[in-house]
């Protein structure tokens, strides 16, 4: 158990018995009143977000979630499976259990697979992933990279802005955190 002032964004706690991922967190004292957490929580099992706040005093339960490094292998109308890169074990998480986390998975990618009692929940992905321009318009003349983006599609189907410059079978470095090109790689 936490102090509700002590939960940070990612962290998976348990809500009125509903697994949940903080999204957000702001802790608020308005003057002469007491303190509040304002938070926006996501639940894992139904993908539902929702806003609570707690009182600065409240207690909250941090859920206990296991981490293991996986290797994304391949999609497919059951989910997306992952090998376990110790023991080879494989797991199937479906694709509202991982959101948006789905638009950055291209095969061999190594993430962290959170399980909550034995039952995977969720991934952590990698801070950038490279990914090849499928589909993109061609530059305009004279444009200059840093006054205008165009619109690209990427190899798992996520959608950018780019720069001018990129062409489609151009490899991308996108920051998956908030889905934005970052710089041409390799």
């Amino acid at each position: 158990m936490i102090q509700a002032t002590q939960m940070r964004v990612g962290m998976a706690i348990l809500h009125e018995g509903n697994l949940c991922r903080v999204m957000s967190v702001h802790h608020h004292t308005p003057g002469n009143l007491r303190g509040m957490v304002q938070t926006k929580l996501r639940n894992l099992k139904s993908g539902n977000s929702f806003e609570h706040r707690f009182r600065s005093t409240d207690m909250v339960e941090r859920a206990d979630l296991e981490q293991h490094e996986m290797e994304f292998l391949y999609a497919d109308g059951n989910g997306y499976h992952f090998m376990n890169t110790e023991s080879y074990e494989q797991v199937a998480i479906h694709q509202e259990d991982l959101g948006d986390a789905a638009s950055y998975l291209i095969p061999n990618i190594k993430v962290m697979v959170e399980l909550y009692e034995h039952r995977p929940v969720g991934v952590e992905l990698p801070m950038t992933v490279d990914l090849k321009v499928t589909e993109t318009a061609p530059g305009m003349k004279g444009a200059t990279a840093s006054n205008s983006g165009k619109p690209a599609t990427l190899e798992t189907g996520l959608q950018v802005t780019v720069p001018q410059f990129i062409n489609v079978g151009d490899v991308v470095r996108i920051d998956t955190a908030e889905g934005k090109y970052l710089e041409r790689a390799k």
